[in-house]
């Protein structure tokens, strides 16, 4: 299994590649690879994204079959069954790089800020527990009067904001996580994927 810093390279090339449009399709359809992974996998980085669309962290980071073990939820937002998931690939694979993807432009980003500027109507109750994990650490930024008369950078300061928390979230709130930072080398990072660039920018990572 691949560290954690060469998993990260392995990712880098691979957003490179799609943004020069030398990716590889075939590494997600290749009938032969998909024979390869059917009685096992062995995921060399684990990515908690956004559910959007427009951000399949597969074609993004020019992986196929059996690469990446992706878990995606609006808002890239961390809550158990998450926080389970990565515990999972982590222990059952090996797998020691985690990413925590987010986006520009990102909807659940722009309903919570709505909501805490009180311009979005009541969410349903299933859409309000996504944004009530968001809001903690986009609240802060409302401080800031410059952020607030300038929507557009705001929203982008509360998409990295979120990036950041969930990271956080999953490295001080997982007590078996926290072990495999300590003793076994796991790695969780944020990335921000441009939606309109398609460059995948690495989040300052002190640890």
């Amino acid at each position: 299994m691949l560290a954690a810093e060469e998993a990260l390279e392995h990712l880098r090339a691979g957003n490179q590649r799609f943004l020069t449009g030398e990716g590889d399709i075939h590494a997600l359809t290749c009938p032969e690879r998909r024979k390869q992974v059917a009685s096992r996998q062995e995921p060399f980085a684990i990515v908690l994204g956004c559910s959007d669309s427009r951000a399949p962290a597969e074609v993004l980071f020019d992986h196929g079959l059996g690469d990446l073990f992706v878990i995606r939820v609006a808002g890239n937002v961390v809550a158990p069954t998450q926080v389970g998931s990565i515990e999972f690939a982590a222990h059952e694979f090996g797998t020691r790089l985690v990413v925590v993807l987010g986006h520009t432009n990102c909807g659940a980003i722009q309903a919570t800020v709505k909501k805490l500027a009180r311009q979005l109507n009541e969410p349903s109750p299933n859409v309000h527990s996504i944004v009530d994990r968001i809001a903690p650490a986009i609240r802060p930024l409302f401080d800031s009067e410059d952020l607030r008369n300038d929507p557009d950078t705001l929203i982008g300061e509360a998409v990295r904001a979120n990036i950041r928390a969930s990271v956080e979230q999953l490295r001080d709130s997982s007590p078996s996580l926290k072990e495999l930072i300590a003793k076994d080398g796991l790695r969780i990072v944020g990335a921000e994927y441009s939606l309109d660039s398609g460059q995948v920018d690495f989040l300052n990572d002190p640890r």
